[in-house]
């Protein structure tokens, strides 16, 4: 017998498990306790970015959560907002409200956070080099197509998550998860 789909219950408790879990997730990032570990991820993303790009033959040097060009002397901060943290707890929340065994969520939140987290290292990388080319452009990318990529990126990684675990067949028996 076909799977009929998700009920308005399910649906209602996705959505209210999904606000809680996000409310928390923001609340806990934003708490002062948790700004140390939110501010060395940034220092060790623009790090690991400074490192790609002299690899791959580009002058780069990280200060702190800066990431400057020597020579042109162009320079971008790695922001609170631009780490990639704040999609990562909007995926977490989606993940962790659906419903589908603690595996499982294992599984997505960590495939998840990896996969937000590397587009959101080409994202800083080619905002840096766009930012030596044209301010114009910078502003444009930054603010307008970066974000909305990083949404999109969101959305297409529990999207894909999700699918693959009602396609296992899982779901059914994951109400009490």
């Amino acid at each position: 017998m076909p799977n009929p789909g998700p009920t308005p219950a399910h649906m209602y408790r996705f959505l209210i498990l999904f606000c809680v879990c996000l409310l928390a997730g923001f609340i806990l990032l934003f708490t002062p306790f948790t700004q140390p570990a939110v501010n060395g991820y940034s220092r060790g993303i623009v790090s690991l970015a400074a490192v790609l790009i002299r690899v791959c033959g580009g002058r780069a040097v990280a200060l702190a959560d800066l990431m400057q060009n020597p020579v042109s002397h162009f320079e971008i901060r790695m922001a609170n907002g631009c780490n990639g943290v704040n999609v990562t707890v909007l995926l977490w929340a989606a993940v962790l409200a659906f419903p589908a065994s603690w595996a499982q969520k294992g599984k997505g939140v960590l495939a998840g956070t990896l996969a937000i987290h590397s587009v959101n290292l080409v994202r800083f990388i080619s905002l840096f080099y766009l930012g030596q080319y044209s301010q114009r452009w910078f502003d444009f990318a930054h603010m307008y197509l970066w974000e909305s990529l990083m949404m999109l990126d969101t959305l297409v990684v529990f999207w894909t998550w999700a699918y693959f675990v009602r396609k296992s067949g899982s779901i059914a028996h994951a109400g009490a998860h």
